[in-house]
């Protein structure tokens, strides 16, 4: 044992457990091997703490950025799984504040079977509050029939009241508004205030609190009234929020009502004669309403135009009358195309109102969320290849300084695997710490955020995430030492001690 004492290449740290080490030469019992690890990690700390820093800083970045795609999630799960019922819109229109629709066509949809009420409603983008820009978060004027909303069975604006009250049948024709609770606590609003929102006074009668960023964004009044400071006239709506029966399945409500309006055009959109020079936002809106109709999905069958399809005048198709083409010019289409009948019904079809349910819009946002997630793994690609390079660098430095130890250990009976082992121990040992490391980290800066941050984003760090986050370290640690190992475990006893 006195012979391992003279070892110079050795940190005097490290004797007593080296010594232990080499006294129990084979077996290496797995708990001694840890021990030997650890302590050649703490023999050069400067240099093990700076990769255990680079790779907790990859990690919790890691842990940070997808929590903003799993926040996105879960906060769109939240909020579609309370709206039980339909929307109908613009075709093309991502949002309702880029669509326009006739009014009267909320009749039609009510005398459809299965269709409990049909709720009209008009969006509004806000640009100013108290004289004050508003551009993040947005807010949103939100103008719907009072008589009908009252009839809803759930309203998640209704149930979810904290202050005052909720718009009654007496606030129609009034500006009274209920408004969110980020919105009264930005502007320091109770009910009873009144404050002015794009150049218009309006009374707080309540506030709402919904705990999502997707609905915690209106000011609620009577659809007249904003009529009368928006850019809609008295015969143009956004949407129709509509509540079924039940009576059918979703899929089928969405069909019933869409086939109602198969191949109507329409209308040109009609902006209300106030408030359009002093808005020009809303211009610029209606130009991206317009582009993404011309532009739409789907060839022109759903919010869009073919590029082939020639428009006339009233932007319709030549051969359509009052919307629909008659049976015998469909029947001379079809005969010259060399297509049959059905084909050119179908071909002919044209849904002007385009239905969507909570799993529609929970799907739109999972595909937003995927092509998210693509750029989040680019971000996070970048650090954990600098904390690999990092871990790779100072695992091959300790074991370049360590090539008299290796040869002696393998001159006293350790293997080439009891060498892999070890070095893959010290860099494993490097991941674990810098994953516990990050995810506490990432998990207490979404908590931080979330907290402080309360009205721009809404992160979640799920068990989920935060298990292969630290998973994904330990992998890290363990690749990020697999070449010094190796080029360890190929050494000779000799060269080994002779280039010492």
């Amino acid at each position: 044992m006195s012979t391992f004492h003279n070892c110079r290449p050795f940190p005097p740290a490290t004797l007593p457990l080296f010594c232990l080490l080499i006294s129990r030469i084979f077996p290496l019992e797995a708990e001694a091997m840890l021990k030997f690890a650890i302590r050649n990690l703490f023999s050069r700390p400067v240099r093990s703490i700076l990769a255990l820093l680079g790779l907790t800083v990859a990690i919790a970045g890691m842990v940070g950025l997808f929590s903003v795609a799993e926040g996105l999630d879960s906060m769109v799960n939240t909020t579609f799984g309370r709206i039980p019922g339909l929307l109908a819109m613009q075709p093309g229109a991502p949002v309702p504040l880029f669509s326009s629709l006739p009014a009267e066509w909320g009749e039609e949809i009510e005398e459809i079977e299965g269709v409990s009420v049909v709720n009209p409603n008009i969006w509004q983008r806000v640009n100013l509050i108290n004289n004050e820009m508003v551009v993040s978060p947005p807010r949103f004027l939100f103008g719907a029939d009072i008589s009908s909303r009252l009839a809803l069975k759930a309203d998640v604006y209704r149930d979810d009241m904290i202050a005052g009250r909720y718009l009654t049948l007496k606030d129609q024709g009034t500006r009274n508004v209920v408004i969110s609770k980020p919105i009264a606590n930005e502007f320091n609003l109770e009910p009873g205030d009144i404050f002015n929102v794009n150049g218009y006074d309006l009374t707080v009668v309540g506030i709402y609190f919904c705990e999502s960023l997707l609905l915690d964004v209106a000011i609620i009044l009577d659809i007249d009234e904003i009529r009368s400071i928006s850019r809609f006239g008295p015969d143009l709506v956004s949407s129709f929020y509509v509540e079924t029966t039940k009576e059918f399945d979703d899929e089928e409500m969405i069909d019933r009502i869409q086939r109602v309006f198969v191949g109507r055009d329409l209308p040109a959109v009609k902006f209300s004669s106030q408030n359009i020079d002093a808005n020009p936002i809303q211009t610029v809106a209606n130009f991206f309403d317009r582009a993404l109709k011309s532009f739409g999905s789907d060839n022109g069958k759903n919010g869009g135009e073919p590029e082939d399809r020639p428009i006339n005048e009233n932007n319709s198709h030549p051969n359509e009358a009052n919307g629909k083409a008659t049976d015998s010019e469909k029947t001379s289409t079809s005969e010259s195309s060399g297509m049959s009948q059905p084909d050119a019904i179908n071909d002919e079809e044209f849904f002007p109102l385009e239905v969507r349910n909570a799993n529609d819009w929970a799907k739109r946002f999972t595909r937003f969320s995927r092509d998210l997630n693509i750029f989040l793994a680019v971000l996070t690609g970048i650090g954990v290849t600098i904390a690999v390079l990092s871990i790779v660098n100072t695992m091959l430095m300790s074991v370049s300084e360590r090539i008299v130890e290796f040869g002696i250990l393998k001159a006293n009976g350790w293997t080439k695997t009891d060498v892999l082992k070890l070095v893959t121990f010290e860099s494993s040992l490097l991941g674990l710490a810098g994953g516990v490391l990050g995810c506490l980290f990432g998990f207490l800066a979404t908590q931080f955020f979330n907290h402080y941050f309360p009205t721009r984003a809404q992160l979640y760090a799920s068990p989920e995430l935060l298990a292969f986050s630290l998973a994904f370290s330990i992998l890290v640690g363990v690749i990020g030492g697999l070449y010094p190992a190796v080029w360890a475990m190929r050494m000779m006893p000799m060269d080994a001690i002779r280039r010492g």
